[in-house]
C-alpha cells in the first residue's frame, strides 16, 4: 500500500514551459485545463476534453499491463511499483525549427527506455528493456509514427498552446536580486527570483569582466507562482577592503534586459549579529524555447 489516503492509481499532467496546462487521474476519472486560457482549446474543438480523457482511462490500462510486463522480466511477484512516461517536444520559436522530441520511460525511479530523435532509436539502459526495444524499432510504421508525432503533431499542438497563452507565456519578468551571506566566512550569495521565462543568467563582474574563477553557479530551478530563481556564490577569501565597488552581481534575461546590483556591505542580508546589536536575517532558499511535455504515472500495488 502507498499509505497515502486516496493516493491515485495513474496520473498524467501536461506543460508548457514547465507550467502545467492540464490534469487528470483515476480518481476523478476527468482531464481538466489548468490555465484559464487553455479553456480555449474548446471554441475550435469542443470535444477535446472529453476525447483526452478517454485517451487517459485507455492509457490507465495500458500501464497496468506495462508494470505486470517489466514485474515478469525482473523477476518481481509483489510490492509497490511505479512506471513513468514522459513525452515531448522542444520548438524555437524564433527560427521555426523543432529542437528536440522525447519519449522517456522509467520504472520505480529508474531510467528503462529512451527515444534519442536524432538516431531515430531507443535506447534501452537495462538489459530487460532490450526486448522492447527490438520490437519498437523492428516496428518501421511504429517508429515512423513516433518520429511525425514528436516532429508535427506534437509542434503543432505546442504552437497552438502558445498562441492561447500568449500573453501569459510570452511575459518577460525581472527578478528581485538579493545579497546574502549565512556567517562572515560563508561566500557571498548572489540570488534572483522571480524572473520570467527560464531562458536568464547570472554572474558576477568585476570592473565590468565577467568572473570565472571563485564563483559557483546554480540551477534555475522553478517557484510556486510559475516564475524562477537561480543563484551564484561568490566567494570572498582574500576580498581588500577597496574591492568591494568593483564588483556587481548581473542578471540577463533571454531578449536583453539586465538588473545589476553593485557590492555594498550594507546591503547584504546575514545571520550574525551586527556591530549596532541588531539581527539580520538570511534565509537559506532550496528547492530541488518552448516545450510541452506530457507526464504520466502509475503506481500498482
Amino acid at each position: 500500500s502507498t499509505q497515502v489516503p486516496n493516493f491515485p492509481e495513474f496520473v498524467q499532467v501536461a506543460l508548457v514551459d514547465e507550467i502545467q496546462i492540464s490534469h487528470f487521474d483515476s480518481n476523478t476519472r476527468r482531464k481538466v485545463p489548468k490555465q484559464d486560457w487553455m479553456n480555449k482549446v474548446t471554441e475550435e474543438d469542443p470535444e477535446y476534453w472529453e476525447r483526452s480523457t478517454e485517451r487517459n482511462l485507455g492509457r490507465q490500462q495500458t500501464f497496468r499491463g506495462n508494470i505486470e510486463t517489466v514485474k515478469q522480466r525482473l523477476n518481481q511477484t509483489g510490492g509497490v511499483h511505479i512506471v513513468q512516461n514522459m513525452d515531448g517536444c522542444e520548438w524555437d520559436d524564433e527560427t521555426d525549427e523543432v529542437v528536440n522530441g522525447f519519449d522517456q520511460h522509467g520504472y520505480d525511479g529508474e531510467d528503462f527506455l529512451i527515444y534519442d530523435l536524432k538516431t531515430e532509436t531507443y535506447i534501452a539502459p537495462v538489459q530487460q528493456a532490450v526486448p522492447t526495444k527490438q520490437r519498437w524499432e523492428n516496428d518501421k510504421a511504429f517508429m515512423d509514427e513516433q518520429k511525425h508525432y514528436f516532429t508535427t503533431e506534437c509542434v503543432d499542438l505546442l504552437k497552438k498552446f502558445v498562441e492561447f497563452g500568449r500573453s501569459s507565456l510570452m511575459r518577460k519578468d525581472l527578478p528581485s536580486v538579493s545579497l546574502l551571506q549565512k556567517t562572515p566566512s560563508s561566500p557571498l550569495t548572489c540570488h534572483a527570483t522571480g524572473f520570467y521565462p527560464d531562458r536568464a543568467d547570472l554572474f558576477w563582474k568585476k570592473d565590468e569582466e565577467e568572473l570565472h574563477e571563485d564563483v559557483v553557479r546554480g540551477e534555475i530551478l522553478p517557484n510556486h507562482d510559475g516564475s524562477f530563481q537561480m543563484s551564484v556564490d561568490l566567494d570572498l577569501s582574500g576580498f581588500k577592503d577597496e574591492d568591494w565597488g568593483r564588483y556587481s552581481c548581473v542578471f540577463h534575461l533571454a531578449g536583453g534586459q539586465e538588473v545589476s546590483k553593485r557590492l555594498d556591505k550594507r546591503d547584504i542580508r546575514t545571520n550574525w549579529k551586527t556591530n549596532d546589536g541588531g539581527q539580520r536575517l538570511f534565509i537559506s532558499l532550496t528547492f530541488s524555447h518552448f516545450s510541452l511535455q506530457e507526464i504520466k504515472s502509475s503506481i500498482i500495488e
